[in-house]
C-alpha cells in the first residue's frame, strides 16, 4: 500500500453559521460521483470507494486512519476482480457500503460508464475497442492480511445497484442493474439464487411502459432473516430466504399524499422508492427516507404498518416548502454510533443576491441546481429534530453530490462529496469534526 499525506487546508473560523469541514486528497483525479461505499470498520478505521467514469481505469478503494489523519490505497477495483488485462469497461463503481463479518469487509462492484439517453442512464456500447462491461463482483477483503476475493459476479454483465447482509447466517443480497434481478448468496456454500427481475424490466426498460427505478438500499430483519426493498410503485417486497421466494406485501405500502404523486414508468426521480433505510434493533423496526421529500417513516415489518414521522429535511427547506433539487434524494443516512441517534445528510436552498438558486428544469438526471449540504440528527427515543446547519469546507467551497455518510465511534461525521481541486472538480473524503456538532 502507498501511504498519503492528506492534502487540507487551515480550519476557517469567520463564518460561525456553517459547520467547518477538512476536505482531503487521495490522490485520484478521476474520481467523480460517489454513492454509498463508505463504512466505519469495527477497528476504528474508514475504509471507501471512489468511483469514476473512465474507460480505461475503474475505481479505487482507501483507508482513513483518524489517529494518524493518514490515507492508504488498498485497490484498483479492475485489478482486485481478476480483470486488469481482460481490456473490458472497467469496475468504475462500488454503489454499496461496506459490511463487516468475522474480520472481512464485504462489498460489490457496478460500471461507471453510461449513456445518457432520454433522461435515463444505460451501459454503454463497448468504446474504443473495449469488451462490454463484464458483471458486478461481491468482493470480500480480509481486515488483516489485505487480500481481496471474488466470491460471486452479477449475470449478462449487470453491476450491483444494493446490497444487504444477514450477519447472524452469513447470506449476502443484491440487486442488479440496469435490469433489477435479485441475487442471493450463501457464504458457507458459495452457492447463488438469482430471481428477478423485480421490477418491470428495471432501468433497462422503455419509459412510460416497463420502465421501474430500481431501489438502492434494503434491509435485513435479523430475526427472521427476511429481507426487504421498495419499487418506484410504492410497494414492499420480501424475500423469504428459506423459501426462497419473493412476496409483496399486502395492506402496506409507500403511495402516501405526503410523499407525493409520481408516475413510477417515468425517469427523473426516485417515485415512491424509499432513498435509505436502515433497521433499528429496539423496536424491531426500520427507519427511513423517502426519496423527494424528506419524510422520515417507520416500517415495521411484523406489524405491516408505515407510520410517518416528520420531514427531516433541512430547516431552510421546511420554510421554503419546496422539494430540494437533487430529486433520487440523498444518500447520506445511518445510524450514529449511539445506536440511537440518525443522521442525515441533505440538501438546503443556496442564494444569490438574496435570491434562491431555482431548479433547473433541463437537468433530467441528478441535482438541478447549487444546494448546500445540511447536517440533521434524528434522537429517535425522543424523536429531536436538530437541523445543524450546513457544511463549508475549510477552503470555503460548498461540498456538492455527497451521497454517502459514516460516523466513527468518536463522532466524526465522514462524506464523499464534489469539490474543486485544481480548477478540476473531483469527488473525495471530506470529514465533519464531533466538535463542531452539538448533539
Amino acid at each position: 500500500m502507498n501511504v498519503l499525506t492528506p492534502s487540507k487546508s487551515n480550519r476557517s473560523s469567520s463564518n460561525k453559521k456553517y459547520l467547518a469541514s477538512d476536505h482531503y486528497y487521495s490522490g485520484f483525479d478521476s474520481a467523480s460521483d460517489t454513492y454509498n461505499s463508505i463504512s466505519v470498520g469495527s477497528n476504528g478505521k474508514l475504509y471507501y470507494i471512489l468511483s469514476t467514469e473512465s474507460t480505461t481505469t475503474g475505481g479505487h478503494f482507501y483507508v482513513f486512519d483518524p489517529d494518524t489523519d493518514k490515507i492508504e490505497f488498498i485497490a484498483e477495483l479492475t485489478e482486485a476482480c481478476g480483470e486488469k488485462f481482460l481490456n473490458a469497461i472497467p469496475q468504475g463503481k462500488s454503489h454499496v457500503n461496506f459490511f463487516e463479518l468475522e474480520g472481512k469487509l464485504f462489498f460489490a462492484t457496478h460500471v461507471g460508464v453510461y449513456e445518457r439517453i432520454n433522461g435515463i442512464e444505460l451501459p454503454v456500447k463497448s468504446p474504443k475497442n473495449l469488451k462490454p462491461y463484464p458483471g458486478g463482483h461481491i468482493l470480500s477483503y480480509d481486515i488483516s492480511s489485505g487480500k481481496i476475493n471474488t466470491l460471486a459476479q452479477a449475470p449478462s454483465g449487470e453491476g450491483i445497484l444494493a446490497m444487504t447482509m444477514d450477519h447472524r447466517r452469513g447470506h449476502i443480497y443484491v440487486i442488479t442493474w440496469p435490469t433489477g434481478f435479485f441475487i442471493h448468496y450463501n457464504l458457507s456454500t458459495g452457492e447463488s439464487v438469482h430471481l428477478g427481475p423485480i421490477s418491470g424490466q428495471g432501468e433497462a426498460g422503455t419509459p412510460g411502459d416497463d420502465f421501474r427505478v430500481l431501489p438502492r438500499t434494503m434491509f435485513t430483519d435479523p430475526g427472521s432473516g427476511s429481507v426487504y426493498y421498495s419499487t418506484s410503485d410504492g410497494d414492499i417486497f420480501e424475500y423469504n430466504p428459506m423459501q426462497e421466494t419473493l412476496n409483496q406485501l399486502n395492506g402496506v405500502d409507500l403511495r402516501l399524499d405526503y410523499f407525493g404523486q409520481y408516475d413510477p414508468a417515468r425517469p427523473g426521480s426516485m417515485a415512491y422508492h424509499w432513498r435509505s433505510i436502515v433497521w433499528y434493533p429496539p423496536e424491531k423496526a426500520a427507519y427511513g427516507v423517502h426519496a423527494t421529500s424528506g419524510y422520515l417513516f417507520r416500517f415495521d415489518p411484523k406489524a405491516k404498518s408505515i407510520e410517518v414521522i416528520e420531514r427531516i429535511t433541512s430547516e431552510p427547506s421546511k420554510k421554503s416548502g419546496m422539494f430540494d433539487l437533487f430529486y433520487y434524494g440523498y444518500l447520506g443516512f445511518d445510524l450514529g454510533p449511539d445506536n440511537e441517534t440518525l443522521y442525515y445528510l441533505t440538501g438546503g436552498p443556496a442564494y444569490t443576491e438574496g435570491k434562491r438558486i431555482q431548479k433547473d428544469e433541463e437537468v433530467l438526471i441528478g441535482a438541478r441546481g447549487l444546494e448546500n449540504l445540511h447536517l440533521v440528527t434524528f434522537h429517535i427515543p425522543t424523536r429531536t429534530y436538530k437541523d445543524h446547519g450546513p457544511i463549508l469546507l475549510s477552503d470555503g467551497q460548498i461540498p456538492t453530490y455527497a451521497n454517502s455518510i459514516a460516523i466513527d465511534p468518536a463522532g466524526n461525521v465522514y462524506t464523499l462529496a464534489q469539490h474543486m481541486r485544481n480548477g478540476k472538480k473531483i469527488t473525495d473524503l471530506v470529514k465533519v469534526s464531533k466538535d463542531s456538532i452539538i448533539l
